[in-house]
């Protein structure tokens, strides 16, 4: 083996730029499914900590399609049927939201559009959220509908760059509203926008939209609500379907109106999402490592034809064909390599380019991805210097010495 590395080293050596040249598409590839991977990884860790900082064993329930064709919409008599400790034991914590997407939001001479969330007083302790200033709203005003508005902290910069918002009036639908509150950022996990507001729930539903459904009460959007603990998760999720299936006089023969499922799979599915979507990237990025294969395999033919002689020759002195063979598969292997060396540098320095334009990301390489491009690597250079290999070993020494 030592013998075919040096082999290898001096003709390699003796053809730089070819060698340069034939590693470049190997390169390329390597370094595409390097980055592909650990951007992938880094935006799946990425959403699992944005969720893992918004509340802990959380339930959402949402309404849907009912037997009847129709879409079966959340009341508030749904959220005070699951907040019943008698129905749902399992449950420390229930809250119905009402959100308004793409409103108006006003002060002065600016202008934003965004999520406008209709909440109740247990929004800070459900999402985990802490203000940076102000106060959050309380029953009283919770119950008189008041017009107290407390904002995000992004909406904060765009509306009030230059002014403390404390106690600032801003126009939502055309309606005053006074700011009592600005929250500190989070993460996107409690489906509203961190260019949005937050108001009472009452405000929402009465003063912002007035919307009934056929039974005169007015809807929510989804209702969230928090278990005791982990371990009590699954239990508040079968509470919650026996609750809401007798609060909606929903028979035994006929489906739920509505869907009821957990944090972690959210989690889950967004995961499943983000792998697909990498696994995709990557099949893409594979096609560079074909075109890298091809070229070995094409310049290793051609060495085969330059060094017709030369095989004949150590053919002659007794060289059997798996020498031979090994010798140029080995060739093949190193050109890959090198490749694939230069393609991790080359994935190291994206990796770094990437973190600089997404710091959030923390994108890195990990040790995995390594040895992953090392694997891709040998496969390559097996797989492409196989057929030349083969040829060169099976030539009739005779004929190679004659070759001119």
């Amino acid at each position: 083996m030592i013998e075919n590395l040096r082999t290898a080293y001096v003709s390699l050596s003796s053809n730089k730029l070819r060698t340069g040249l034939t590693a470049l598409g190997v390169m390329i590839g390597v370094a595409a499914v390097i980055i592909l991977v650990s951007v992938g990884q880094a935006f799946e860790n990425f959403v699992r900590q944005q969720f893992s900082g918004v509340g802990v064993n959380l339930v959402f329930v949402v309404g849907s399609t009912n037997g009847r064709g129709g879409f079966a919409t959340l009341t508030r008599a749904d959220a005070n049927a699951i907040a019943d400790s008698f129905l749902v034991p399992s449950a420390s914590l229930v809250m119905p939201q009402r959100n308004l997407n793409n409103r108006s939001i006003r002060y002065d001479n600016r202008e934003v559009f965004g999520t406008v969330q209709g909440v109740t007083t247990d929004y800070l302790a459900m999402f985990s959220r802490r203000l940076a200033a102000g106060r959050f709203f309380d029953e009283r005003e919770l119950e008189t509908s008041a017009r107290v508005v407390v904002i995000e902290q992004e909406l904060a910069n765009n509306l009030f760059p230059d002014v403390f918002p404390i106690g600032q009036n801003i126009r939502i639908a055309d309606l005053r509203f006074t700011v009592i509150g600005v929250l500190s950022p989070q993460g996107a996990g409690t489906f509203g926008s961190q260019n949005g507001v937050i108001v009472p729930i009452t405000t929402a539903q009465t003063r912002l939209s007035g919307e009934r459904i056929l039974t005169g009460d007015r809807p929510v959007s989804f209702i969230t609500v928090q278990a005791q603990d982990s371990e009590s998760v699954a239990d508040v999720v079968r509470e919650i379907r026996v609750a809401l299936r007798q609060e909606r006089q929903i028979s035994f023969r006929d489906e739920d109106d509505f869907i009821v499922f957990t944090q972690d799979e959210i989690l889950n599915t967004l995961g499943n999402i983000t792998s697909l979507l990498t696994i995709f990237l990557v099949l893409l990025a594979s096609i560079s490592l074909v075109v890298g294969g091809i070229g070995i395999m094409n310049i290793m033919l051609v060495t085969v034809t330059e060094r017709t002689r030369e095989i004949g020759l150590r053919k002659a002195v007794g060289a059997e064909k798996r020498v031979i063979l090994l010798q140029f598969l080995t060739e093949a292997v190193v050109i890959s390599l090198l490749g694939g060396a230069a393609g991790v540098a080359v994935a190291f320095l994206g990796a770094l380019a990437v973190g600089a334009v997404v710091p959030d990301l923390n994108i890195s390489l990990q040790p995995s991805s390594i040895l992953l491009a090392t694997v891709i690597s040998v496969l390559v250079g097996v797989l492409a210097g196989v057929y030349p290999a083969n040829r060169a070993s099976s030539l009739n020494p005779i004929d190679a010495l004659r070759y001119e």
